[in-house]
């Protein structure tokens, strides 16, 4: 129940398993055909009880990063469920440590997920994680696509 979640993405449309246990399946997909180098961990690889997850990622981007535009869209066994677009960099006072790296600096951070405010029901779900480093959405820098399966309701 207490797995980790692990991966580094180096090839693109390549399926890869990222973790299971008894409540939560995961894996992705790049959807797009670019080669990343990226990480990212995840603790514990479960959604029951959780109030939040330790997470750690690593990025070399293949842009500069002074604009990051963040499209994130969720499905509920094949329905929409969110689409959530937030602009995470603008070029000044931003925030995130992510913010100002240049093309092919490695970004490496820790973060809390507070889950608390989400109880994710039973079934499948697809989450896309679109990143773009200009407001057109022209240039894309980053581009998954997670698959969860949630097992038991967390009613």
């Amino acid at each position: 129940m207490f797995g980790i979640l692990f991966f580094i993405l180096f090839t693109p449309g390549v399926s890869e398993f990222l973790c299971s246990s008894s409540d939560l399946e995961m894996s992705y997909t790049f959807c797009d055909s670019a080669v990343y180098a990226f990480m990212f961990n995840l603790t514990p690889c479960s959604i029951m009880n959780q109030s939040a997850w330790k997470a750690s990622l690593t990025w070399i981007p293949r842009s500069d990063i002074s604009f990051l535009n963040i499209i994130f869209k969720v499905w509920y066994d094949g329905a929409k469920a969110l689409y959530w677009k937030e602009a995470l960099c603008r070029g000044v006072d931003d925030e995130y440590a992510v913010c100002g790296m240049l093309k092919g600096e490695t970004i490496a951070t820790t973060f809390d997920i507070k889950g608390a405010r989400t109880k994710f029901p039973k079934g499948n779900y697809n989450i896309i994680l679109e990143g773009f480093s200009d407001d057109s959405e022209n240039n894309m820098v980053i581009c998954l696509n997670f698959t969860m399966i949630v097992k038991q309701d967390p009613f």
